[in-house]
């Protein structure tokens, strides 16, 4: 082998090997043990940023892992191909969506492979080919005879320039991102699939997933929100029942308004004699619809001049109109409690309302100071009439068994959630597979006409959806009475071939079916789903339902699709920018800088390479590029090779933490392989040594190394399949390889200890780094591939130690260490300890009232 480690070298003729050899090809045998590990597919955007290849790297560590267990794994790729970026790149730069698409895919596959990746390639899917999206459409007509999907008008973002719905995230000040038009809130007709049939499912569910992060399973929880509470009817003059939801009905006789969305129909009906309540409902049209905006947004309401009935005590109620009730959650209309309900307190605060306090803490029965906020907690009810004196728990039967018998409420149980939309009026996207008929209505496009594909060669001006304005798309029969028909032009939200891809892959061959049963059922469910908590919501609630709805067809035959769940952190890196003079920042790339650090390393000051001029340094970011602090995945792969960066993402931090990036850090991971390709080429000086043997007898230095390796054997294979710290396993592999290091002994007995140590070292780090590892794992002496060798198993007879280190305590306080036999029992610890004098100096005048033997480890004297 040579003298120098080269990446540069051997890292392409290493994956030319597994190429070749088919190395990651997974088999369809059903009677292998099965381990299906995935990560969450990337958006083509043309080229690899560090956060794909942390999350790559950990679902390969666990992969190759798997696969030195003699488990048949099964690691695929693909393209998560949709989307706006597509659009925006085609507006951008005059090219279609297509052709921007594969040839992005094209780059970022290339740069996979060189990243040393085990992918099944022979998988790989992208979402935007007809032969993928084929069966999402099939799938969809399905659903729809199933009653499962619905057409109704919702409101919408609604961009009047662009003529398309906008993401809340792409409404910036109330105006569209890319045209700056003020957006309008647009009832359209939209698409939806009943998830909330699915609600308790999704809900109770969660249960069962054993291997899922707590806070994941907690985010779930809280979006699909079940609150048991109670229905109420409040009755208008002139309108009827206004129904609202509650899951304080304790609090019921402290209503003092209520509220109703801008939208609401009570608050149109007002405004059609009142111009001003008309402006202030057409100013709310440009209100967002997420939650966190409305947690903190300036709340405004405005009078409807109506009276609503209290439904216990007779009393009128003003009704109002306020901006953070939505039309779409609940009934759109909320009741009120301002002294119990800081949302209604701000409020009533604003525009003067009364406040009437109706809950007492349990402690003391007394008048709470409304001034300052409003009381939130359970209690005990006052000023509530015959309810008086009941705690929650009774308050809540007594007032919603007495609205029952009025007639005028009912308990009940109500969600979060609300049905899936998923219909975008975008282009670059899969199309609904539906035709819309003037006769027949809505009609699902038979089997045997699908897919519907998608034009891919297409003008694209950004102003509209183009399949919106091509009439040979547009124009078809109606599959029932064969009349004229149009097309549905609206495409799928892009979550929804998300939520079933990872099923695909197990069924990649099948050309005539959705999914091959039997692979489905082999494959399914997914052993470890790896990507980041900014999907823990939507992707992974969308895609669990998916499941749910694939089962419900006899698709698969398991209630969930993950059974383990990883989600890394960020990688961070710090940022730098300049000030204009009037105040505007130009973010500068770390690596267009000279930092300055202090005696710990941190930077502290910084100047540009270009000017020598000092930048502000403002600190660790999110790797992204409206900081222009991403480090190119690629220029570290030609300065270091792929395996150096690898084993940094893997030893800089734990999985789920945080990773910052250091160049400083990076070149330490580099110095570390060289150092392992050192020591492999300085023991081969001298050859390939032979096998130890169970009869060979070790001195004391060498058995210490060998206890040394399987120790770090055993930890390793913990970290890495039980714990998943794979930083403390790299950790334990570098204390190792200083052990390798202090050991000198040129005998063949030592040589024979030291050639088990360095193929222990370098199998463990088959996973991690696998291409200096194929090479080393060869020149050892090895005809088979390390990709393809078992792990390496812990020995315990060569971990059993034949003597201890033992701490020596007098009431708690180290007084002295001594070395004992391993096997030694608590009388011994005690005879040598007492003979120790720094022992025999703290017990001087005292007796023992007790010992504490931790075995191998401490020995506590507690005297008085």
């Amino acid at each position: 082998m040579n003298e120098q480690y080269q990446p540069q070298a051997i890292e392409p003729q290493v994956q030319d090997y597994w190429e070749q050899q088919e190395c990651f090809r997974a088999s369809d045998d059903s009677s292998q043990e099965k381990f299906f590990c995935l990560s969450m597919f990337p958006y083509p955007s043309g080229r690899l940023h560090m956060g794909h290849v942390r999350n790559y790297t950990i679902g390969d560590v666990i992969s190759r892992y798997q696969r030195m267990q003699g488990k048949n794994v099964l690691q695929p790729m693909g393209w998560d191909a949709f989307g706006l970026p597509a659009e925006n790149a085609a507006i951008n730069n005059k090219v279609a969506p297509a052709k921007w698409t594969y040839e992005n895919i094209d780059y970022m596959r290339n740069q996979l492979k060189q990243m040393g990746f085990g992918y099944d390639w022979s998988r790989e899917l992208a979402t935007c080919h007809p032969e993928y999206y084929r069966w999402e459409q099939w799938f969809f007509t399905r659903l729809m005879k199933k009653g499962l999907v619905y057409k109704r008008e919702a409101e919408v973002n609604w961009d009047p320039v662009d003529q398309t719905v906008l993401a809340n995230e792409q409404v910036i000040d109330g105006r569209g991102w890319r045209s700056g038009a003020l957006v309008e809130r647009k009832k359209i007709p939209q698409w939806f699939l009943k998830i909330t049939d699915y609600a308790d499912q999704l809900l109770d569910d969660l249960d069962k997933l054993e291997g899922w992060p707590e806070q994941v399973k907690t985010m779930q929880r809280n979006w699909i929100g079940r609150s048991h509470g109670a229905e109420i009817c409040f009755r208008v003059e002139g309108y009827g029942d206004l129904e609202v939801f509650t899951t304080r009905p304790d609090t019921l006789m402290g209503v003092t308004y209520v509220a109703v969305a801008p939208q609401h129909p009570l608050a149109l009906q007002a405004a059609a004699t009142s111009p001003e309540l008309a402006r202030f409902i057409d100013e709310c049209k440009n209100v967002k619809l997420a939650e966190a905006d409305l947690a903190v947004m300036e709340k405004k309401g405005m009078p409807l001049g109506i009276q609503a009935i209290h439904p216990i005590t007779g009393e009128s109620i003003p009704v109002w109109t306020a901006n953070f009730v939505l039309m779409d959650y609940g009934s759109g209309a909320v009741m009120s409690v301002p002294a119990h309900d800081q949302r209604d307190w701000e409020f009533a605060q604003k525009y003067n309302l009364p406040m009437k306090q109706v809950i007492a803490p349990l402690e003391a029965k007394t008048p709470i100071d409304l001034a300052q906020e409003a009381f939130t907690e359970k209690g005990v009810l006052i000023n509530s009439g015959d309810f008086d004196d009941l705690e929650f728990d009774l308050a809540f039967k007594a007032i919603t068994k007495e609205l029952s018998q009025r007639g005028r409420g009912q308990v009940t149980i109500h969600y979060r959630l609300r049905d899936w939309g998923v219909s975008r009026q975008r282009y670059w996207g899969t199309p609904i597979p539906v035709i819309n008929c003037p006769s027949c209505g809505p009609v699902a496009v038979p089997e045997d006409q699908l897919p519907v594909i998608l034009p891919e060669e297409v003008e694209f001006d950004g102003v509209g959806s183009p399949i919106k304005k091509m009439q040979s798309f547009i124009h078809t029969q109606c599959p029932e009475c064969g009349g004229a028909a149009e097309r549905e032009t609206d495409t799928f939200d892009t979550f929804m071939e998300s939520s079933w891809y990872y099923a695909r892959y197990a069924s990649r061959f099948s050309a005539d079916a959705m999914l091959d049963p039997e692979q489905s059922k082999y494959w399914l469910p997914v052993d470890q789903y790896i990507g980041g908590i900014e999907h823990a919501i939507l992707h992974l609630l969308y895609a669990r339902f998916f499941h749910k709805l694939m089962r419900d067809e006899g698709l698969v035959d398991s209630d969930e699709p993950f059974a383990r769940l990883l989600c890394q952190g960020m990688v961070l890196a710090e940022t730098y920018y300049r000030e204009d003079e009037r105040g505007a920042q130009t973010w500068i790339a770390p690596t267009d800088v000279i930092p300055e650090t202090d005696e710990k390393g941190r930077i502290i000051a910084a100047k540009h390479k270009v000017d020598g001029q000092p930048v502000i340094v403002s600190g660790m970011a999110k790797m992204s590029k409206s900081k222009n602090n991403g480090i190119d995945p690629q220029v570290m792969i030609d300065r270091y090779g792929a395996d150096t960066v690898r084993l940094f993402m893997m030893f800089a931090a734990p999985p789920e933490q945080s990773l910052e990036w250091s160049d400083s850090a990076v070149e330490g991971a580099h110095r570390f392989l060289r150092r392992l390709w050192k020591q492999v080429h300085d023991h081969l000086l001298q050859g390939v040594a032979a096998p130890l043997q169970a009869q060979d007898e070790l001195n004391d230095e060498q058995r210490e190394l060998r206890r040394k390796v399987h120790e770090t054997i055993q930890k390793v294979s913990d970290d890495i399949e039980r714990r998943q710290t794979f930083n403390t396993a790299i950790a334990a592999i570098m204390e190792l390889s200083n052990a390798i290091a202090r050991f000198v002994d040129h005998s063949e007995l030592g040589r024979k200890v030291m050639q088990e140590a360095l193929e222990a070292s370098v199998r463990l780090l088959a996973p991690i780094v696998p291409h200096i590892t194929h090479v080393l794992w060869e020149a050892l002496g090895h005809r088979d591939a390390v990709v393809t060798t078992p792990w390496p198993q812990a020995d315990a007879a060569a971990m059993t130690r034949a003597s201890v280190d033992i701490v020596v305590q007098v009431n708690g306080k180290v007084r002295a260490r001594i070395q004992v036999a391993a096997d030694a029992d608590e009388d011994t610890l005690l005879h040598l300890a007492l003979a120790q004098e720094n022992v025999q100096k703290h017990l001087e005048g005292k007796a023992i009232r007790k010992k504490i033997a931790v075995p191998n480890k401490l020995l506590n004297l507690v005297v008085g």
